[in-house]
């Protein structure tokens, strides 16, 4: 199975990572933090705009929707696909979010969502927005710290144990707690930080707990058995609304100088 040189995603990982996107895209809550989004962007019609690390594209075409001349870069040409095929109202092209494929100052705003983590330099990413954006663009950053993922468990031992082993296998798992200062080291202005936390009772999240569990396992933190023990009583919370699960999620915004 082919992977993607960037990436290193196989097709079936692009397309599970849709899925997870896509599930992520449509819980309660998520429209409206797009929607915060787009209004700390504060576009005029017609402004340029680029949503870095766009996955299946909904944000790109939301911002095109609104007026702006929207872009979505991704590093999967088969996300980039995906994402053209559904939302044919926005630009979309495979680049990274290192080496944008715009001139200096040619954007007036600059949109990442869940993307940092997957980072190995996060502070050259931000460098590249700066180059990008007009004096007095916006960036708008969105993302989770892996290591605050909170779940109501019978064994908070080994819930603690599989949140921490996922969180380990991420880039730049707490990115999130360094935005606001990594804006600041590259001369933005006007930097704010909010949060907004998800919470999910029903059996909407067991498809995300048995990833966590399922990369934990991977990844030799935990054994089979742990993780299906695990993973049963979630999913019997799930049946039953009984489950919890909230995920604080963080937006840090600010203006090019």
């Amino acid at each position: 199975m082919t992977k993607n040189q960037t990436t290193g995603r196989t097709s079936a990982d692009t397309y599970a990572l849709i899925a997870l996107l896509d599930l992520a895209d449509n819980l309660p809550g998520a429209g409206e933090l797009r929607a915060r989004s787009y209004e700390l962007l504060g576009l005029a019609p017609g402004a340029a705009v680029v949503d870095v690390g766009c996955g299946s594209g909904r944000a790109a075409a939301e911002l095109a929707e609104r007026g702006a001349r929207a872009f979505g870069i991704d590093p999967d040409e088969r996300m980039i696909g995906v994402a053209g095929g559904r939302w044919p109202g926005a630009d979309f092209r495979v680049a990274t979010a290192d080496a944008l494929p715009f001139d200096d100052g040619e954007l007036l705003g600059y949109r990442a969502d869940k993307v940092f983590h997957v980072l190995a330099d996060p502070a050259r990413a931000v460098e590249e927005a700066r180059r990008v954006l007009a004096p007095g663009g916006r960036i708008v950053l969105v993302g989770q710290d892996w290591d605050t993922i909170v779940i109501d468990s019978g064994d908070a031992a080994l819930t603690r144990a599989i949140v921490h082993a996922r969180a380990d296998l991420v880039a730049s798992p707490r990115v999130v707690r360094r935005s606001r200062n990594l804006l600041l080291d590259a001369g933005f202005g006007d930097v704010t930080v909010e949060v907004h936390t998800w919470v999910s009772t029903d059996a909407t999240m067991v498809p995300v707990l048995a990833d966590l569990a399922g990369k934990a396992r991977a990844a030799g933190a935990i054994s089979d058995a742990q993780a299906e023990g695990w993973l049963a009583e979630q999913r019997e919370r799930g049946r039953l609304g009984r489950l919890f699960l909230a995920l604080p999620m963080f937006v840090t915004a600010a203006t090019r100088r």
